[in-house]
């Protein structure tokens, strides 16, 4: 637990690139984008699976370069169709490579790289960026609460072939937790939006378990216990930001269609 807690105060410095928001925080988004895509991949290498990272790469620098240069919609679905056609041709090789090989490299740029792009998508809704802040309090709120909850009166299990650990009692202390947070958070920063941030606190706290799970899931199937040793007690960037993933997309969807 302490190399826990010492390990999320380390991470916490972190949270000022949400405080200065806009190049830096894309900046941000794209390293851990990159960084992350890079970990995934590699937990597939034991199972003799080899995505392509240099597809996954340039796939970033094309999304993050259609968004700063400002062009129309129509350019992100031409970036879909562009990641599965190189992925697509990434099995040319036919002696060389599995089919395995591209489906691995298509999830690898969609979970980890596109999902990760909905944090700067919510820096750049006008008034409602600082909403961006609710993704890491759903995410870390939920996860921190959970671990706490669970190892206070946890004692029935939630997933055990997922995750031995969870219990249900931490996954209700996260998603309470989760809806604390956002709901102070809507309190002292944005109170027009009090109800829109509890109901994002509550909606989070079950994606962002969704998003820690899923990626259990990946590394049981990969035979891993982490994607990386980056961060001490947490694992690699995927082993700390796979509940950001989920609840990216969420806040920004949430904001796109109920306050847009």
């Amino acid at each position: 637990m302490k190399t826990r807690i010492i390990s999320g105060l380390v991470m916490a410095p972190l949270l000022l690139i949400v405080y200065f928001g806009g190049p830096v925080l894309t900046l941000g988004c794209f390293i851990i984008g990159i960084m992350g895509v890079r970990e995934f991949y590699n937990g597939f290498h034991a199972l003799d699976i080899h995505p392509s990272y240099w597809i996954a790469a340039f796939s970033a620098l094309a999304l993050y370069g259609i968004n700063l240069a400002g062009l129309s919609d129509s350019w992100y679905m031409i970036w879909f169709f562009g990641v599965v056609i190189a992925s697509l041709l990434y099995l040319f090789k036919i002696d060389e490579r599995k089919l395995e090989d591209a489906m691995a490299t298509i999830t690898g740029i969609f979970y980890v790289v596109f999902f990760s792009f909905h944090v700067t998508l919510v820096d750049q809704t006008g008034e409602y960026a600082i909403l961006a802040w609710l993704i890491f309090l759903t995410a870390f709120g939920t996860d921190v609460m959970a671990y706490f909850t669970g190892y206070a009166i946890g004692k029935h299990k939630l997933c055990p072939k997922i995750s031995p650990k969870k219990t249900i009692e931490g996954s209700i202390g996260g998603i309470l937790g989760s809806v604390i947070l956002c709901g102070v958070f809507g309190y002292f920063f944005f109170e027009r939006v009090l109800i829109h941030c509890l109901i994002i606190g509550l909606l989070g706290g079950v994606i962002s378990q969704f998003g820690d799970l899923t990626a259990s899931i990946f590394k049981r199937k990969m035979g891993i216990k982490d994607y990386g040793n980056l961060i001490p007690g947490h694992g690699g960037i995927m082993d700390r930001f796979d509940s950001v993933l989920f609840t990216a997309p969420l806040v920004y969807y949430y904001i796109a269609i109920v306050l847009l």
